[in-house]
């Protein structure tokens, strides 16, 4: 064997490892992006059922709220907003204006004990409650994996490819509402 076939023999064994390093890089950004994905779904869901719980509560409330209309229909315009959101953006800030018109809609509520003490009203507040820490955990774990992802095609040696494949970068479910990342005041005078 000569030194020409040995030279051969060197460059295809680092072509292979070559090769199979993109491969591995290139494998484990669709892992990332798959999972960015499915929790984004993780949160759809939980979103879906928000928006589902909703008119419920709406419904119930209306029979005790006969004043409260434009109450009402900030909440149902909120609603049709959040559940027309196409992305993640989109999604953020409807999100944020539907949580702030249903907070508003919860304070309206206290005025009224009737409906605070319905069976019904109550079932579908715990469930929205419910569904709402849902969401927060689904958001969270998004996040979790957009960090993951978003690191790995902007770090070296992945982002060189990432940019030759078209990886992009993905955005964070950020809240957009000011007063929800508000510390809460606690006052006991």
């Amino acid at each position: 064997m000569g030194a020409v076939a040995i030279a051969l023999i060197v460059v295809f064994v680092v072509l292979v490892l070559l090769v199979l390093f993109v491969i591995g890089i290139y494998n484990a950004l669709i892992r990332l992006r798959n999972q960015v994905d499915n929790a984004w779904s993780q949160i759809d869901v939980q979103l879906k059922r928000r928006h589902d719980l909703i008119p419920n509560l709406v419904e119930t409330a209306k029979g005790y709220m006969k004043h409260e209309r434009g109450t009402f229909e900030a909440i149902t315009q909120a609603r049709s907003q959040a559940m027309g959101a196409k992305t993640v953006a989109e999604a953020s800030k409807a999100e944020g204006a539907l949580g702030e018109a249903l907070s508003k809609f919860m304070l309206v509520v206290e005025n009224y004990p009737d409906l605070k003490a319905n069976q019904n009203f109550l079932n579908v507040q715990e469930e929205l409650t419910s569904t709402e820490n849902k969401i927060a955990f689904a958001r969270q774990s998004y996040n979790d994996q957009v960090l993951s992802y978003n690191n790995k095609i902007q770090m070296f040696p992945s982002n060189i490819i990432s940019g030759m494949f078209a990886f992009t970068k993905r955005d964070f479910f950020e809240i957009e509402v000011a007063a929800e990342r508000e510390v809460p005041k606690v006052d006991f005078s």
